[in-house]
């Protein structure tokens, strides 16, 4: 890996293109170095986790709305949407944003959390959609993915958006771009105009992970994929695009970020270097955000050697920085302790989430956010027990790049009425590579067949894992194939523009 220092330039100064981080990365994406087999593995273990979440969420009202918003653009050869018959195309940028929204509406893919957060896995729909219309066969989609989660990591890993309240996704739609480009065999020049284009329309605030959380959190990242979509269009027909982007002394960092003065380091691979930043990422066994993963196996332990949760007086919940402030007491959202927030309100709060896997010993995709399970008397007074606090040595590990030390859980107090305590602590979830239990390829599997039973036949089901188990095999018509059909699927009724 070269580590590449990014700073504000001046007009005046004229940065040559080949000085960018744009054009830079446009070269990782355009450098024809074969994929390796570890990372095609863990590829096509990632395409069955985005199409899992999405089986689970294909009924849910945010997914149904972009998909019938997609389905106003009939395109061939166009691609498929997750739920419609595999006959059924569409234009690509509108499928990308029908399957990125599916994919996104449970916060139940993988993840990778640095100086930035991201979700890796929301690449995959825009980058198999382009696949599905321009007939491009399985190899090529492989390291079409494996670009995008390279590009979308080594950012996450050198530049902070949040800090400046920007929501994630301003990493995502340069690294679609990227992957696009990648597995489209596209010049370095318009690869470097896409990424350019793509940053430039998919900056925007946090707002969207903050207070009451609307169903904009599941729209964000499949809003960048599309524009990721059409960057890349524009950009194939000789469009260029803001520039230097990142470096300007109009651009994001002198403007968005951190200002004039400040130096970020982006590492990304050398020449002839693997892709091999997918094998960073890991991905969650619950539907919650990623910093719960570990609370709740921890939960799910202490509530089988609690008799009476009752008889509890407090719980403190000691942890990072970023699980404090985003999804703990520190954010100071009153909403994250109110019993008729919504499902991606509470799902940002780890109050919420603890109290109830504490109780069930356990975490369900969809009973553990229902609104009779969030109401329970008992579970708000216990909910209304739990704080957070940071603590300076688990922000540390956090932010450690030593993987041994890397930690995302806390250490947890609690104290009962009669003055007793009970204290414990993870580092990381069940789930994580350096976890209790790493997800290996079965149990990506078993989470594609437990989160689409009852959505897919058994043999729609079988054919969808059959094409992914052998992607890297597939030809152009294989991968077109690459989606699931549901009988029967809901509709909503609405009506908007469309």
């Amino acid at each position: 890996m070269i580590d590449h220092e990014v700073r504000t330039h001046k007009s005046s100064e004229n940065l040559a293109r080949e000085d960018q981080l744009a054009w830079k990365i446009a070269e990782v994406a355009s450098d024809p170095t074969p994929v390796e087999p570890e990372v095609t593995e863990m590829v096509i273990n990632r395409v069955i986790d985005n199409a899992a979440v999405a089986a689970a969420s294909v009924n849910r009202s945010a997914p149904t709305h972009a998909r019938e918003q997609a389905q106003a653009h009939p395109y061939t050869p166009g691609a498929t949407i997750f739920g419609l018959p595999l006959a059924d195309r569409f234009s690509p940028e509108w499928a990308a944003w029908a399957n990125g929204v599916a994919v996104r509406e449970l916060d139940f893919h993988d993840t990778f959390l640095a100086a930035e957060y991201s979700h890796p896995g929301d690449n995959i729909p825009p980058v198999l959609a382009v696949a599905q219309h321009m007939g491009i066969a399985g190899p090529d989609l492989i390291n079409g993915i494996a670009t995008g989660y390279e590009i979308q990591v080594d950012l996450v890993k050198g530049m902070s958006l949040h800090e400046h309240k920007i929501d994630h996704v301003a990493h995502l739609g340069p690294s679609a771009a990227a992957g696009i480009g990648a597995m489209l065999h596209l010049p370095t020049e318009v690869t470097f105009q896409a990424i350019q284009q793509a940053l430039h329309v998919t900056t925007a605030t946090r707002q969207s992970r903050k207070g009451e959380i609307s169903s904009w959190k599941a729209h964000a990242p499949a809003f960048a994929g599309k524009m990721a979509v059409e960057a890349v269009d524009r950009a194939m027909r000789g469009e260029g695009a803001p520039n230097p982007i990142y470096e300007g002394e109009d651009g994001v960092i002198a403007w968005i970020l951190s200002g004039p003065d400040a130096r970020y380091t982006i590492p990304l691979p050398a020449k002839g270097e693997a892709k091999r930043a997918i094998l960073d990422t890991y991905t969650k066994e619950h539907s919650a955000e990623y910093q719960a993963q570990a609370l709740i196996d921890l939960a799910r332990k202490l509530g089988g050697e609690i008799e009476d949760l009752s008889t509890i007086k407090r719980i403190v919940i000691h942890t990072s920085h970023h699980t404090h402030n985003v999804i703990g007491t520190g954010a100071n959202d009153p909403q994250k302790m109110d019993p008729k927030a919504s499902r991606e309100t509470l799902d940002h709060s780890i109050m919420y989430i603890f109290a109830v896997a504490l109780e069930d010993r356990g975490w369900h995709h969809e009973d553990s956010y229902s609104p009779e399970r969030a109401g329970r008397p008992e579970t708000v007074a216990l909910w209304h027990k739990i704080e957070t606090t940071e603590d300076p040595e688990w922000t540390r590990r956090y932010h450690s790049t030593d993987p041994n030390e890397k930690a995302f859980g806390g250490r947890v107090e609690i104290e009962f009425e009669d003055g007793s305590t009970l204290t414990d602590e993870i580092a990381v979830a069940d789930a994580h590579p350096l976890g209790a239990r790493p997800f290996v390829r079965a149990n990506y599997v078993e989470k594609f067949r437990t989160l689409s039973e009852g959505i897919l036949t058994e043999a729609e089901a079988n054919r969808f894992l059959d094409l992914a188990e052998n992607l890297e095999s597939l030809d152009a018509a294989g991968v077109g194939q690459l989606s699931f059909a549901v009988e029967g699927l809901k509709h909503s009724g609405s009506k908007g523009i469309f």
